[in-house]
């Protein structure tokens, strides 16, 4: 009879984790399969199988020199904003894991309320801000907004992490005369290999498909990330949605690749620390 009732629990589970993944996957699916349809064919058939695959859309968007250009300033955007947040976030998180000074909870709470504003809800301000400091139409221009917005999670994250790491790794380090940036270089980083893999995936997916503040900085069509290049199946007359899913279907690839690869170490980051006491 036991036996019976896990094996029941388990079918359970199996089921509900497979209705799950198919209604996660299945925008994805209808958003690949939608590149190989005519407009016509989209209208009528919106989620279902091509009836007639046709690939021309698909090549011409690798055949299109701009593709690459887009990809590469995504990149390029993507990696400086992990990497800058990365290094400030766990700089700072080691700080208020270690090091305590007057105030130090009130400066951690007020990191922690950037979480309460999104982007958009100082888009006004920001844009003032970015353009006092002549950073429109500039790369910085993206970066450093990205980064500043993700420091907040960042350093909960950091934190949290750090602070499960045992006590006597720290203590060990000061005795043998170990100054703060020795312990955070040489210990704190080799060991926080799990959370640093998943604050970088959510930093990395949400700069790669960040919108509204590229399209608030920039100006020229050479700086635009693959997000905007979207504007250019949107004709006069009507919008190319069949290119527009390709073009999605091609240009969110990476991000995904990225997220499946680093997926042990997210979730290793997410539960627990990487050394027990």
């Amino acid at each position: 009879m036991t036996m019976i009732k896990v094996n029941r629990v388990e079918w359970l589970r199996i089921i509900f984790l497979m209705l799950v993944a198919g209604f996660v996957l299945f925008p994805m699916v209808a958003t690949l399969f939608g590149g190989f349809k005519s407009l016509g064919e989209l209208r009528t058939n919106p989620f279902g199988i091509p009836m007639e695959w046709e690939f021309e859309h698909y090549q011409a968007i690798f055949a299109d020199g701009s593709i690459w250009r887009l990809m590469k300033n995504s990149l390029v955007i993507a990696g400086l904003s992990v990497l800058l947040t990365l290094l400030v976030g766990t700089m700072t998180a080691f700080t208020f894991s270690h090091i305590k000074f007057a105030g130090y909870r009130y400066v951690y709470s007020y990191f922690l309320m950037g979480m309460m504003f999104p982007a958009a809800a100082a888009i006004l301000p920001l844009f003032l801000k970015i353009r006092d400091l002549q950073l429109l139409d500039t790369l910085p221009g993206i970066v450093i907004p990205q980064v500043a917005f993700g420091l907040g999670f960042s350093i909960l994250l950091f934190r949290t992490f750090f602070e499960q790491l045992p006590k006597e790794l720290f203590d060990a380090a000061r005795v043998d005369g170990c100054s703060y940036m020795r312990f955070y270089w040489h210990v704190i980083l080799p060991l926080s290999t799990p959370i640093l893999a998943t604050v970088g995936v959510f930093v990395l997916v949400g700069s790669w498909n960040n919108y509204l503040l590229p399209l608030l900085v920039l100006n020229s069509d050479e700086m635009y990330p693959w997000t905007l290049g979207i504007m250019q199946y949107r004709g006069e007359y009507g919008i190319a949605w069949n290119k527009i899913l390709a073009y999605v279907s091609v240009t969110i690839t990476p991000a995904i690749a990225f997220f499946l690869l680093a997926q042990k170490y997210i979730v290793a980051g997410l539960t627990g620390g990487a050394v027990k006491g």
